[in-house]
């Protein structure tokens, strides 16, 4: 009798194509190598979830595997070379299909599982491509336990009524991740500078603040500089020809000043850090003293923390880079994965409309320096952080549609007719689209108000 990992296929009828009639051929390995597409490989990685959870049946996996090629032979065209995540996509929704979710989350395990014995380590970066598959699937498979990988899913649980357990899991998920990793720094020795870098919109500021409190709870001393000070004056700043400003790139920041004030904090002197006042644009050198004692860690989070030239005059041996971006792991409605960019954008939105009295138009019309700047200056260096971290909450967006969807019957009036705003106005419809999908949140006051969330949304705890 087949072990339950292996379910009736009523949905979903075995089928085992035959050799010749395989359209893939090929597919690109995560080094960018191409290799030959083994289905003997597919029947194995499903076998090896099953056998996870006690499963014995190699000749199902096999003939699941038949299906897996179905699917691929439905997808690409003859000749295509699809990528090998795209073949595991395939496998986990041909799994799913049979609305069994201890079978895909078998396999999202198994995948997670693999990515451990590749890194070794519980926290360590793994990255190919600049992407951390390993944290990507560790938060696929949380949410695919805590039955939250929709839309569909996470809309159940706004109108069940289970929605404050999911909500009180990922903000104790999220903390004890925070400390995991405040564990992982402090291994560090001689450390006195703590990093702490993202794209846009990513929980940076929280988190640092997080792990300032996590480090201060474990004995240490530390100090936070916020280099929002260090912005050049607006006039400095090149425009475009739509009038805009560009505070995206490290450019728009005094490199060479931030980078003598850490050599000097570093070596014990007293400084004398700028303010810049967002409101006029304009920067005032010297205006609060400032100093590190021998034993404190100084924090700093930065869109840009890892781009080199930002820390170059501070010793690596002296550094901590922690990478943290919002990989929310959910599916839409189409059974695409929702883009992190798309999460982070809303999260944008909600954030300038009541800390900075930014229109979320605006935003939107902004968005493609946010986005030329991380493709430029934050992706490249992922690789050089000592470790990545998930600033997601699988609940935000039923909170963040309370927020901005009352934006969007006039969001894209402003960009529908002109095509120079031609991207602007896609991506409107898009994350419109993302947004009207989800069921709203019953009760925005009860997000916790020590939340990641509350940078976006107000109302926190913490000043911004």
């Amino acid at each position: 009798m087949p072990c339950p990992i292996f379910f009736a296929m009523e949905q979903l009828p075995l089928f085992a194509p035959s050799e010749e009639s395989y359209k893939v051929t090929h597919i690109v390995k995560r080094s960018g190598r191409i290799v030959r597409f083994d289905r003997e490989k597919v029947t194995n990685a499903i076998y090896k979830a099953a056998l996870s959870v006690g499963g014995r049946d190699r000749e199902t996996a096999a003939m699941l595997s038949g299906n897996v090629v179905a699917a691929i032979n439905r997808k690409f065209p003859k000749g295509a070379t699809p990528t090998v995540e795209e073949i595991q996509d395939i496998i986990e929704k041909t799994l799913i299909e049979s609305n069994r979710a201890q079978t895909a989350k078998a396999f999202i395990l198994y995948r997670a599982e693999r990515s451990k014995v590749r890194d070794k380590k519980d926290l360590s970066v793994a990255l190919e491509d600049n992407v951390p598959y390993k944290q990507v699937w560790k938060a696929y498979a949380w949410n695919v336990d805590h039955d939250c990988h929709t839309v569909e899913h996470l809309n159940r649980h706004m109108k069940s009524g289970t929605w404050k357990n999911l909500m009180e899991d990922a903000e104790k998920h999220y903390h004890d991740e925070i400390r995991k990793a405040a564990h992982m720094i402090l291994k560090k020795k001689d450390l006195r500078l703590m990093i702490v870098a993202g794209p846009s919109s990513s929980g940076k500021t929280t988190t640092t603040i997080k792990i300032g409190e996590m480090l201060k709870e474990a004995g240490k001393s530390f100090i936070t500089l916020n280099l929002d000070h260090y912005f050049k004056h607006l006039e400095e700043h090149p425009k475009d020809e739509y009038g805009d400003y560009d505070f995206e790139s490290p450019r728009a920041l005094e490199l060479d000043m931030i980078n003598e004030h850490l050599s000097d904090l570093i070596k014990g002197k007293t400084i004398k850090i700028p303010h810049f006042n967002f409101k006029t644009g304009r920067r005032q050198d010297n205006a609060t003293e400032f100093r590190a004692q021998s034993d404190q860690i100084i924090l700093i989070d930065s869109l840009h923390g890892l781009y080199n030239d930002l820390t170059k005059s501070v010793s690596d041996d002296l550094k901590f880079k922690f990478y943290i971006e919002a990989m929310c792991q959910i599916k839409d409605l189409d059974g695409n994965f929702i883009r992190w960019t798309d999460l982070r954008l809303l999260r944008r939105m909600a954030r300038d409309s009541w800390q900075r009295n930014y229109d979320p138009v605006a935003t939107l019309g902004h968005w493609h320096y946010v986005r030329k700047s991380e493709k430029t200056y934050i992706v490249p260096f992922v690789h050089s952080a000592d470790t990545v971290f998930n600033g997601s909450l699988p609940y935000e967006f039923a909170a963040l549609k309370i927020q901005l969807e009352s934006h969007w019957p006039h969001m894209n009036k402003k960009y529908k007719d002109d095509p120079k705003r031609a991207d602007a106005y896609l991506r409107g419809e898009r994350v419109g689209k993302l947004l009207k999908s989800f069921a709203a949140m019953p009760e925005l006051d009860a997000v916790p108000k020590n939340s990641l969330l509350r940078e976006f949304i107000g109302g926190g705890i913490y000043k911004y």
